[in-house]
């Protein structure tokens, strides 16, 4: 069964550099999709680029939370255009970043919330991005949801307990990248367990968060293989049949053909 990498960043340069190949060993993992995010106006555009060049790549725009404060004043209204096009599957990655000393959180609230109007208004999911502030992502969650469902997705789901049970009750997906491979990551693991199967996703984040056997080297999308791998055996079925379920999932919430 193939498998679908929901989230990675092939504009990066190190994944750039060597994309042939990259998409090469992709293939032969059997991925049969992958999703490059934009987390600035630039790599917004290189993701369209990408997906435009490629059947398999499928793009996502948006400002990451790390770097709104670096936005250009035109660089929101170019975003809002580039997310109408049809290569663009989501919008994001957005949220909110307490761990960086990046930029102030008013300016990532801001921005966060211009990310869920834009996903409302062109019925597009969202992605988000959350890094030692969860409960002032459920606070934008929570009021988002006043407006409209939320169709949204909790991207390398790094949370509690707690937090994912609310995303969840919000109609939220959970997505699990090669952090679920780490040892010391238990309550991880048994919230992966434990999340609907129909809530699923799998990722890479690549360049970043490699899963074992390759923890410490850079990241690609073929390694989605081995956290989709350790998922299955954690929930004790098999490998293909966790690639159905997250390939499902996946086409399913980015609207991707097949």
């Amino acid at each position: 069964m193939p498998w679908i990498d929901t989230h990675c960043h092939l504009d990066e340069e190190s994944l750039a550099v060597e994309l042939p190949a990259v998409l090469e060993r992709a293939r032969t993992a059997e991925v049969c999709a992958i999703i490059t995010i934009g987390t600035t106006l630039e790599g917004s555009r290189r993701a369209i680029a990408l997906a435009e060049a490629h059947p398999a790549i499928h793009a996502a725009v948006g400002i990451h939370p790390n770097y709104a404060q670096d936005a250009k004043p035109d660089d929101w209204a170019e975003i809002e255009q580039l997310a109408k096009l049809p290569h663009v599957v989501a919008v994001g990655e957005t949220g909110l970043d307490r761990y960086w000393d990046y930029c102030p959180l008013e300016t990532q609230r801001d921005y966060f919330d211009r990310h869920l109007k834009l996903s409302r208004d062109l019925g597009k999911p969202f992605i988000i991005h959350c890094r030692e502030a969860e409960s002032e992502v459920l606070e934008h969650l929570n009021k988002a949801s006043l407006e409209a469902p939320l169709n949204g997705v909790m991207h390398s789901f790094a949370g509690n307990t707690q937090t994912a049970a609310r995303c969840l009750e919000l109609g939220m997906f959970l997505s699990f990248s090669g952090m679920l491979t780490f040892r010391r990551n238990d309550e991880l693991r048994q919230i992966a367990i434990d999340a609907p199967a129909d809530r699923l996703f799998v990722e890479t984040d690549a360049p970043y968060l490699a899963p074992a056997p390759h923890r410490g080297k850079r990241n690609e999308p073929a390694f989605v293989r081995h956290t989709g791998e350790f998922l299955a055996a954690a929930r004790g079925i098999s490998a293909d049949e966790l690639a159905a379920i997250t390939t499902a999932n996946a086409r399913r919430f980015f609207r991707l053909p097949g």
